[in-house]
């Protein structure tokens, strides 16, 4: 038996535009920005890009005080090309910590930098994977996330590596571990048979509060529990088990309460839910925003027993406050723009990364609401996609929101064509933010509208609109998504001859889904997407995930899997599909994609299937990042034509 489908190994059709993707390469992107704890430093984190503009896991650390030009600190020569990240303050201000392997290739290890003369003192000789450390209030000791002679980095959307022989689950236990910042030894507190996801420090330092999971680390995120650890004893205690999701615990300034982010997450570090609280001893959680209309992402406590946070509310972003007695909260900033922010001890000044549709990524620094731009790396970009503009639309009595960008060279009385490009996740939003390698804004500058739409089970309008599609995957959302299409044709020049739709992850299966459910897209581009969640079941290597939107493993309920599985409606398809995939995606498998490509070929559909070796679910070579662009421009561009 022979199967035909393309290896991707270079550009796929030679006319696609290229101008795209060299800004977004030339664009340099902020991994990091922290402030110190008083306030007057900035320590930043840098991506590398290598010669020829292209991605890099390479970066820098710079620092930068008010008034100054910002100073590199590296634990390598002046022009090393190495991976330095994971900036974490002394109390004092006067020090960083980080992780580097500029002195041991592809070996990170945890350094300490004196910011007032510059010095560099290597802390550590370990084997692993080491990440996030933390100084202690006292500045004693300094955690760190250690994963001994672990093979790769962490995380399911990594390439996974290839099974052969005896297949067994690959279990790496994340463990706490403590570092003395002055001699550099290092003992290991958590028990040796738990993943630790994310930790916080109690403000004495005799304790931490860490999430935390038995088996593998990927897999298991979404069962965490809290739990707390005495740094003299390591004795260890359970505080709370979540119903769902657990992120950001935190410790409150007086020690009394730790507070999290509670709610239905569908990727870790992608974060949304309510606030919650509970006795640092441990109890029953009370939630401080309940039927909140935002989706709050990070928090820290204040000195005046206030919650500073950030949240994503109507599709943008905003830093509020918290009264965590009176249920009151109160919304400081807003802006359309993606964020990331640290805050000082006294929550008074922030560090920021920004970005938008016509911003480029920047790091900036100040008081809110007055914050100063710190870097101007991507001054001389410019937008090659037409405006953007935030709509409304009701579907089904919810109020729904997503973004519209205009074609770029937009002209009155024209018709154009619309792509719709579905965010992954679900649990995510689309935010303004300057576009990235596989972003449908890249169809823009081809004379097309773009709506990103935030259906149901996305953040932004609360936690019962992230829950409204559990149970219930591709119906609600793809009703919402089209009620937006219907708007946006009745309010903008939309030729509906013209239609396509595309997206990744989560994105690509609703693309799958969507034409097995209607005719009116003309075209679609499935990146890394789901075809059978019954046979996904089985594929993927993170299914814990999938029991709170399913309620019930596969082997329980396989009716509602097949539901919401677009092969089950497969013979209704005759749309032109793109379809395109990593060969070693552990998130969304490769598998999903030959399934739906074979049944499309077999009923005579117009369809194309690309694998990418050696990719996992986000992509790094920046060849095949360029290819995927290329060809999903050309798709559109074949099968939509006026």
């Amino acid at each position: 038996m022979r199967i035909l489908l393309f290896l991707a190994g270079g550009m796929a059709a030679a006319g696609a535009d290229s101008t795209y993707f060299s800004l977004i390469s030339s664009t340099t992107q902020f991994r990091q920005a922290a402030i110190s704890p008083n306030g007057r430093h900035v320590a930043y984190v840098e991506a590398v890009r290598n010669a020829d503009h292209s991605d890099s896991r390479n970066s820098l650390i710079y620092v930068a005080a008010e008034g100054q030009s910002p100073k590199r600190i590296t634990a390598g020569a002046s022009g090393a090309k190495c991976q330095e990240k994971d900036i974490t303050w002394s109390p004092d201000s006067r020090r960083i910590a980080f992780v580097s392997d500029c002195s041991s290739p592809k070996q990170l290890q945890l350094y300490i930098a004196d910011i007032a003369t510059g010095k560099i003192h290597k802390l550590t000789s370990l084997k692993g994977y080491l990440q996030t450390p933390k100084w202690s209030p006292d500045g004693s000791h300094i955690a760190v996330l250690f994963t001994e002679n672990a093979t790769r980095i962490a995380g399911p959307t990594e390439a996974g590596a290839k099974d052969a022989g005896v297949v067994e689950e690959e279990i790496h236990e994340q463990r706490l571990t403590l570092v003395d910042p002055h001699n550099g030894s290092a003992s290991m507190l958590s028990p040796a048979d738990t993943y630790v996801y994310e930790y916080n420090w109690s403000p004495e330092g005799a304790r931490i509060v860490y999430t935390v999971a038995k088996g593998s680390g990927d897999n298991n995120w979404w069962v965490a529990r809290l739990f707390t650890i005495a740094i003299a004893t390591g004795d260890f205690k359970q505080i709370y088990q979540p119903p769902m999701q657990i992120a950001e615990p935190h410790w409150s300034r007086d020690g009394k309460q730790i507070a999290f982010i509670a709610g239905l997450m569908s990727d870790e570090g992608s974060t949304g839910g309510d606030i919650f609280a509970i006795p640092f001893e441990g109890g029953p959680a009370r939630d401080l925003t309940p039927q909140i209309q935002a989706s709050p992402s990070w928090i820290e406590w204040l000195p005046n027993g206030r919650l500073l946070y950030a949240e994503t509310i109507d599709g943008s972003s905003a830093v509020a406050q918290l009264n965590p007695e009176k249920g009151e909260n109160e919304i400081l900033w807003k802006g359309d723009e993606s964020i990331t922010i640290s805050a000082s001890a006294d929550g008074k000044s922030i560090a920021a990364t920004r970005s938008s549709w016509t911003q480029p990524p920047e790091v900036w620094a100040g008081p809110i609401n007055d914050w100063k731009q710190i870097t101007h790396a991507n001054a001389s970009l410019a937008p090659l996609w037409g405006k953007s503009e935030k709509l409304h639309w009701m579907s089904e009595g919810e109020r729904v929101e997503g973004w519209l960008i205009y074609p770029a060279n937009y002209q009155a009385g024209r018709k154009y064509g619309l792509i719709v490009g579905v965010h992954g996740g679900p649990a995510a939003a689309r935010k303004p933010a300057w576009p990235n390698w596989f972003d449908m804004t890249a169809l823009s500058p081809e004379g097309y509208f773009v709506l990103f739409p935030n259906p149901r089970g996305s953040y932004g309008a609360g936690e019962t609109f992230t829950q409204a599609n559990v149970k219930d995957f591709g119906f609600g959302d793809l009703r919402d998504i089209m009620a937006g299409v219907n708007q946006t044709e009745h309010d903008f020049p939309i030729d509906d001859n013209r239609l396509g739709i595309g997206g990744w992850s989560y994105g690509g299966y609703m693309t799958m889904w969507a034409v097995t459910q209607t005719h009116r897209f003309h075209a679609a581009v499935a990146g890394a997407g789901v075809a059978n969640w019954q046979s996904y079941y089985g594929e993927n290597l993170i299914d814990q995930w999938m029991i709170p939107y399913f309620g019930a493993s596969v082997y329980q309920d396989p009716g509602i899997y097949a539901r919401s599985s677009p092969i089950t409606y497969i013979k209704n398809v005759d749309t032109p599909t793109l379809i395109v995939v990593g060969d070693s995606d552990e998130e969304c498998p490769a598998p999903q994609s030959y399934e739906f490509w074979h049944a499309l070929k077999t009923l005579g559909v117009k369809t194309r299937l690309v694998i990418y070796p050696g990719e996992g679910h986000h992509f790094h070579k920046p060849e095949d990042q360029k290819d995927v662009l290329a060809r999903a421009v050309d798709w559109f561009r074949e099968n939509l034509q006026p």
